[in-house]
């Protein structure tokens, strides 16, 4: 992967760990820095997923791709939160 590949990916999971964020009701416990990696990683893994369900490439926005990365940030969110408040 180019550095404008990581660029670029770190940018799209701070999008999507931000609107993870927004999707779970209630304050989070967890740091902006938290955040950015959860949105990183559920970017990777639901462009995966989106790829092996063959919808990552349409025509326009790919909003079913973003649906899922934003529903996997929103899950990793929530376990993250969950996990630091056990503490």
């Amino acid at each position: 992967m180019e550095i404008s590949g990581v660029i670029s990916a770190v940018v799209i999971g701070i999008v999507i760990g931000v609107l993870g964020r927004l999707a779970v009701p209630g304050r989070q416990r967890i740091g902006i820095l938290w955040t950015i990696v959860v949105g990183v990683v559920a970017a990777f893994i639901g462009s995966g997923i989106a790829a092996a369900f063959g919808v990552a490439d349409t025509k326009g926005v790919d909003w079913i791709e973003w649906l899922i990365q934003i529903g996997l940030a929103a899950i990793g969110v929530a376990a993250l939160d969950r996990a630091r408040g056990r503490h």
